[in-house]
């Protein structure tokens, strides 16, 4: 069972399972909440903006199946915003989600960014978790009612690890789309 990053743009085919999941889980969450048709999220942006040089599109894949993802775009000059991020809901509570964000941030140092933004919704607690146990600094008072935020963002400084101290656990490697 080897895992490896596949760097490519949501509109690989690889990337179908991710933007089905994902539009179905804000489309079920959210409905038409935020004044839009359910699930307008997911086409909000062009997949342009999720490729380099600006972004990047990350699945993480196992025995060639996508069983995680996320992306990043260009925020401003030194910050990437964060997005898309998601796990198969057959592999969930297994940590992926935590690689897929470690992953991103460290393709955002590469691309020469030292900060990442992001938003995540009132209604994805398990989200707000992740990024408050990965560093990430909310830019909302957490102890109150996240649906009266109804969007609630966070920021991290991005630190560089030098490559001498960075190895892949075995059996992990990343590749991109040709």
């Amino acid at each position: 069972m080897a895992d490896e990053f596949f760097y490519t743009t949501p509109l690989h085919p690889l990337a179908q399972p991710l933007v089905e999941q994902l539009t179905w889980e804000y489309a079920t969450r959210y409905g038409s909440q935020f004044g839009e048709p359910p699930g307008a999220e997911m086409s909000r942006y062009p997949a342009e903006l999720f490729a380099p040089p600006d972004g990047n599109f990350v699945l993480l894949l196992r025995d060639g199946r996508p069983i995680a993802g996320g992306a990043f775009k260009r925020y401003d000059e030194r910050t990437a915003e964060m997005k898309r991020i998601w796990t198969h809901s057959d592999f969930r509570r297994q940590g992926l989600a935590r690689r897929i964000v470690a992953e991103v941030e460290a393709q955002a140092i590469r691309q020469g960014y030292g900060k990442i933004y992001l938003t995540t919704g009132f209604r994805q607690p398990e989200a707000k978790g992740l990024y408050l146990e990965t560093g990430y600094t909310p830019l909302f008072d957490v102890s109150a009612d996240p649906a009266f935020y109804r969007k609630l963002p966070f920021e991290k400084e991005l630190v560089a690890i030098p490559a001498s101290a960075v190895r892949p656990p075995d059996g992990h490697a990343a590749r991109s789309a040709a």
